[in-house]
């Protein structure tokens, strides 16, 4: 089989969580180009059935799962109800970004629930059934240059992300005697609904175009590349460790 053939993705099932918009709506389009059938999950119906609709006007296959990923019994429910999982695309996520003086309680329980909490049971539910098909399976969670580094007036989400790195190398060494490979992918600024009104700040932009040695923000197929590969059979040595699409922040 060669390189190309490998990141083919053909009878395989993908569930991308937030794939509304966004970073999730740009893995799930690069993940049925490459032949998998997506399970593109979100809260909203509407969002979700345009973004199905698109992929299968261009020849792909996909179905909507309306969802709350911080509803544990109906994420257990969804992933249950599947015929099979081959590749999660752990997705969803939220920051707001407050001093760390300033962090209100609830911004931090909100975080902390959506960020690791449901990213754990999202994880954890998506494992379960690809241990059950006995074929393996590719998990990977969208992690940030956060998750490596710190940052102003992101304690919280920095917090989340560490957590999320450590979780998913523990992941890759449990799971791998069931075949399934855990790893992230950490983007820098991208400038998506979550991102954009944060680059809208003239000084931020500066600072964060200052922090990238490429010179520039990310865009959303550059980081939908990177989880495409880590999704696909090309990657198949490849667990427990982070895919940084960073433009060189983390390397100074």
């Amino acid at each position: 089989m060669g390189f190309a053939d490998s990141l083919r993705l053909d009878g395989r099932t993908a569930v991308v969580t937030g794939a509304g918009r966004g970073l999730g709506r740009g893995c799930a389009l690069a993940l049925a180009e490459l032949g998998a059938h997506v399970v593109a999950a979100a809260r909203s119906a509407d969002e979700l059935e345009s973004l199905a609709a698109e992929i299968r006007a261009d020849g792909g296959s996909a179905e909507a799962a309306v969802l709350d990923v911080t509803d544990s019994d109906a994420v257990r429910r969804v992933f249950s109800e599947l015929p099979r999982v081959d590749v999660l695309v752990n997705n969803a996520g939220w920051n707001r970004p407050q001093h760390f003086f300033d962090v209100e309680e609830p911004v931090l329980d909100a975080m902390l629930a959506l960020n690791v909490k449901a990213a754990f049971i999202v994880a954890q539910a998506a494992a379960q059934r690809m241990a059950e098909g006995g074929e393996g399976g590719s998990i990977v969670n969208m992690s940030s240059q956060m998750g490596h580094v710190g940052g102003p007036e992101r304690t919280v989400y920095c917090a989340t992300k560490h957590a999320l790195e450590g979780m998913t190398k523990a992941m890759a060494i449990e799971l791998a005697p069931h075949r399934i490979r855990a790893n992230t992918v950490g983007p820098t600024f991208v400038e998506t609904p979550l991102a954009g009104p944060f680059l809208q700040n003239r000084e931020f932009r500066e600072f964060v175009l200052d922090s990238i040695p490429l010179g520039r923000l990310g865009e959303v197929a550059e980081v939908a590349a990177a989880v495409a590969f880590l999704a696909s059979p090309a990657s198949s040595l490849i667990t427990g460790t982070s895919l940084l699409v960073d433009g060189g922040w983390t390397a100074k």
